[in-house]
């Protein structure tokens, strides 16, 4: 059988449903997709009652016939446990199963993902169809790994059944003991919202203007991850108890509300992923906006993932044009596109691509939704192009077990993605300083990397420095909440010669959310050599903020900390304009071995450049190829050899120049000098 992500190859697959096709079109369509390079298929997601049509009456006649078939024409599989959508009879018989809207609503039969994670009730039935499913295929031949139920937390990632409330209340017995350690987290002094009775707390509720506690919303997102990491290590646990050795357990996604550092290190072997870079041009979008990588921000989410999980698949690849009856309507691909998403794909890491899906569905909500195949099942360009997909996958082959790298790191944790979600003021410089940290780094081709700070037992100490050490340069734009953990990591990094970049906002929380009454950036004060002394939003009415660093001209974006070198620090840029014009807005403090730099804005994507250059970082790669701005550069190393992608995202050709003799690895052959790459082309050269 096919064993994927094992570093040896490079494999693709499909997703597959037999249960929505004749049981006579089974072996034909397998036999199709060896034909085409595909190997291995998914199948089972949504396919409950296949197993249990009703309550308590289990067979597995329809996909022992399925596996008879795979196993006939040496396919591969990965069997999914069918709990994303929970069968009419379970949510009938038990509406407390049920998911509900902020009001009370419940979430009725008739789409997906509409269950709590907290029903006892489906927990045990979860639970029983999982050890039944697992106890009788897990040593079939042809099963190579495990999907946990299907893209957790998708749809929505907010739960407020009444079995939430009830959770909700133990998960905060156990972090805080006591109602009064409780009112003392959420500030419930504040607007007289003070508990006397674990029975009056609950899941958030309608408020008015939706002004729900920001204290204990934060807390709830925590319990929204908690469940779901519980939900999945349930059914992981029983997974591990029948499955072959060598067989491994994933999951498809990549969602909000949930800590999937530690889902991935809990629960699973590695994590795969579902990448849809079409939704860039979806018809309410607008692929034209200057600022917008369209397609190319699939590369950020798939740096997020390589955080997660250094070791990826994509579950889904986009191969046809994607939309619901309802929503996300979009035009099909152009030719050359499923190819560059693929290789996108690779670039970044993944060593399986699995397409969504085979053939495209002729009925229910994903009727748009389009496959590799059209309707008629007849042969398409999409299927011409996944055969040419094949050939360049199997003259890469080199490339499989190596590994992404990047020029400098980006740094997250999860207390501070939360934070955004609850609080715009934090939302608005977050979301300004990773677009354009991230637009700065693809168009200067100076690769990056996530870096989750870890703030639970899965690495600690040591190992969290070391991880930090393997980037020269990190920025962590708004840590607007700093703990002294966090603090005393940076530290050490910094002192080892490090050099760390923070942006406005910086320290002003503590990990219930609350601004303690301190000096200004708290706890990176010392280290970064800054006092904050006064702080604003730019209005609309402002002129554009500038800060001059040595003739270049670095414009603050969304808000303004104004700023005072601490003892020792040096000022190395002042506003220009506005109210604080002449006050400090960039400075430098050598602390250690390294140094801090604090700008007092937020970065638009031409600050996050000049800061790439001036720290030494960008374009780490320009004396081997050279690229255009329209081109993605990504470069995998392993085996002691390097592998440089390059990726038209552009409709128009793109001019490369490669600098040093490199192999072609889709020709087989030396190549240098001037090289054109049609529109959306792709070339993988080997040093």
């Amino acid at each position: 059988m096919e064993k994927i992500l094992r570093g040896g190859k490079i494999v693709l697959g499909t997703c597959y449903y037999p249960e929505h096709w004749h049981e006579k079109m089974w072996k034909e369509d397998l036999l199709r997709m060896k034909q085409a390079g595909i190997f291995v298929v998914r199948i089972a997601e949504f396919a409950w009652n296949k197993t249990e049509p009703s309550e308590g009456n289990f067979t597995f006649d329809f996909f022992d016939r399925f596996l008879d078939t795979a196993k006939e024409t040496g396919t591969s599989v990965i069997f999914c446990t069918p709990t994303a959508a929970p069968p009419a009879w379970l949510t009938t018989a038990y509406p407390e199963t049920l998911n509900a809207r902020i009001d009370g609503t419940l979430l009725r039969h008739g789409a997906r993902r509409h269950y709590n994670y907290n029903s006892p009730v489906y927990r045990r039935l979860s639970a029983r169809i999982v050890e039944k499913l697992a106890s009788h295929y897990g040593p079939h031949p042809n099963i190579i790994g495990w999907q946990i139920d299907g893209e957790l937390n998708c749809e929505t990632d907010e739960f407020y059944s009444g079995s939430d409330t009830i959770a909700f209340r133990e998960f905060l017995k156990n972090k805080y003991g006591t109602l009064d350690a409780l009112n003392d987290a959420w500030g419930t002094e504040f607007w007289n919202q003070i508990y006397t009775s674990w029975g009056e707390v609950f899941v958030p509720r309608p408020a008015i203007h939706d002004t729900v506690n920001p204290h204990q919303v934060f807390d709830y997102i925590r319990f929204i991850s908690d469940s779901a990491c519980s939900f999945a290590k349930m059914q992981s646990d029983i997974l591990r108890k029948y499955i072959k050795a060598g067989d491994f357990i994933t999951h498809n996604g990549l969602y909000g509300n949930l800590d999937n550092h530690r889902f991935t290190a809990e629960s699973m072997d590695y994590m795969f992923y579902d990448c849809y870079p079409n939704f860039a041009y979806c018809v309410d979008e607008d692929p034209l906006h200057s600022g917008d990588l369209n397609d190319r921000k699939w590369s950020g989410n798939l740096s997020e993932l390589r955080s997660i999980s250094p070791v990826f698949g994509i579950m889904e690849q986009q191969s046809g044009p994607n939309g619901w009856n309802n929503r996300m309507e979009a035009a099909a691909p152009r030719p050359g596109q499923m190819t560059l998403w693929t290789l996108q794909s690779i670039a970044h890491g993944a060593d399986y691509i699995s397409y969504f899906r085979w053939r495209t569905c002729t009925m229910g909500t994903e009727i748009y939704w389009h496959g590799i195949l059209d309707y008629s099942n007849r042969d398409n360009r999409r299927l011409a192009e996944l055969a040419d997909i094949y050939r360049k996958t199997a003259s890469i082959q080199a490339v499989a077990g190596s590994r992404f790298r990047a020029a400098f790191g980006v740094l997250k944790d999860y207390d501070n993605v939360w934070d955004a979600k609850v609080d715009k003021w934090h939302y608005r410089v977050h979301a300004a300083s990773e677009s354009a940290i991230f637009q700065a780094s693809q168009l200067t081709h100076t690769p990056m990397d996530y870096v989750y700070i870890p703030d639970s037992e899965h690495e600690e100490g040591k190992a969290a420095l070391e991880t930090l050490q393997k980037y020269p340069v990190l920025f962590y734009p708004h840590s607007v909440i700093v703990t002294g953990k966090t603090a005393a990591l940076l530290e050490k990094y910094v002192s080892a010669g490090g050099i760390l970049v923070l942006g406005c906002r910086t320290g002003y929380k503590d990990s219930r959310g609350q601004c303690p009454m301190a000096k200004l950036p708290g706890l990176l004060r010392d280290m970064s050599g800054t006092d904050v002394v006064d702080y604003t939003f730019i209005a609309p009415d402002d002129d554009r903020v500038t800060v001059d660093w040595d003739g270049e001209e670095l414009e603050a974006s969304v808000f303004v900390d104004v700023l005072e070198p601490l003892e020792n620090a040096e000022v190395l840029g002042k506003y220009r304009q506005n109210y604080y014009a002449g006050k400090a807005g960039l400075i430098r403090n050598e602390y250690g071995k390294g140094r801090v730099y604090y700008f007092g804005g937020a970065f638009t994507r031409k600050t996050a450049m000049i800061f790439l250059e001036k720290l030494g970082i960008a374009e780490p790669w320009r004396d081997i190829i050279e690229a255009p701005e329209c081109c993605e550069l990504a470069l995998r190393e392993g085996n002691g050899r390097q592998f440089f992608f390059v990726l038209n995202y552009s409709k128009q050709s793109a001019a490369v120049t490669v600098k040093r003799e490199l192999r072609d690895l889709y020709i087989g052959r030396a190549v240098s000098g001037k090289m054109e790459l049609p529109p959306y082309g792709t070339a993988v050269y080997a040093l």
